[in-house]
């Protein structure tokens, strides 16, 4: 496993970034949890046009998990397209995917990982149960 140095990170982003990886573990099961990465699909920074679809397609449930967990903790949240050397930035139709499985996850409740975290998060913070009208690109 490799260790990062933190020093000079914002608290914000260390906190980001946590939710999204505990987003990738909500997602991944307890076999892929052995896993480095749990398991995912990943190409470094530099992607093609091809493979940051590829990317997209396979973000969009820990994203979505990632912007609830955020709600849920008053933080703002991001969407990350994870390919700084490129001028592909995450596209509409991700964007427009997160937010649909947000609404799916709403209408049909959460798996039970992301409900405890969910309900912890929104203890621990003292926020509202998340509306569908929270979750819109406007």
């Amino acid at each position: 496993m490799k260790h990062v140095n933190i020093t000079g990170l914002f608290l914000p982003m260390v906190f980001a970034s946590a939710l999204h990886e505990i987003s990738h573990w909500c997602v991944a099961g307890p076999q892929r949890w052995l896993l480095e990465d749990f398991g995912y699909w990943y190409k470094p920074d530099g992607r093609s046009a091809e493979e940051q679809a590829e990317f997209e397609r396979v973000e969009v449930k820990p994203q979505a998990y990632e912007w609830l967990f955020s709600h849920a903790a008053g933080r703002k949240f991001h969407f990350s397209a994870d390919n700084l050397a490129s001028d592909i930035g995450a596209s509409e139709t991700f964007k427009n995917n997160v937010v649909a499985q947000i609404q799916t996850f709403l209408q049909q409740g959460l798996p039970s990982r992301p409900a405890m975290l969910m309900d912890t998060l929104r203890k621990e913070f003292g926020s509202e149960l998340p509306q569908p009208a929270d979750f819109s690109l406007a």
